[in-house]
């Protein structure tokens, strides 16, 4: 079985809206509006195009992507990266396949590529097992606001990677913590 994380293609957009499909069945029984979640192929596309989208492949088929987002999304909050766009593949949930993506994005781009010490995601506070997922690889949760469109209090997740240059950056100017 072979492994490997890339940067999707346009031509990618297909299978990875396959995969963020099935993966998100049960935000889309919640009733969460996640652009994710209801994406079409154009949308996915247009993801590919505008952020740094990764998937990680077995044996030449997508079976996880994470998106590390080049928009303004959480600007307001704070300068850290953000992620979004996590999902695996049903067929490969339970693998640790998703964790290796993440740990891969968080080490070598966030960390490595970009310097940055560390690196946020969101989620909702009514999904029944994200936060803590999240939680036990290490994220915190640090500012909670209602977006105001049904899906209830969402969580701004950040992971420290690099302690020391965190507490340097972010020792004077701090993040900007306010809740919404």
């Amino acid at each position: 079985m072979s492994e490997t994380i890339r940067l999707a293609r346009t031509e990618d957009a297909e299978r990875v809206r396959e995969v963020i499909h099935e993966a998100y069945a049960l935000i889309r029984e919640l009733n969460l509006h996640w652009p994710a979640a209801h994406a079409d192929v154009a949308l996915v596309r247009d993801n590919i195009a505008e952020n740094d989208c990764y998937v990680l492949e077995i044996d030449g088929r997508i079976a996880a992507t994470i998106t590390l987002s080049r928009k303004e999304e959480v600007r307001h909050w704070t300068d850290l990266p953000f992620l979004k766009w996590f999902a695996v593949h049903p067929d490969y949930q339970g693998k640790g396949i998703g964790g290796r993506l993440l740990a891969y994005v968080e080490r070598e781009v966030v960390l490595g590529r970009l310097g940055a010490p560390a690196v946020t995601l969101a989620t909702a506070e009514k999904h029944p097992w994200l936060l803590p997922m999240y939680e036990r690889r290490g994220y915190e949760r640090f500012i909670a606001f209602d977006p105001g469109n049904g899906d209830g209090i969402m969580h701004l997740l950040r992971k420290i990677l690099n302690p020391a240059k965190f507490g340097e950056v972010h020792s004077v100017s701090g993040d900007r913590r306010e809740s919404r």
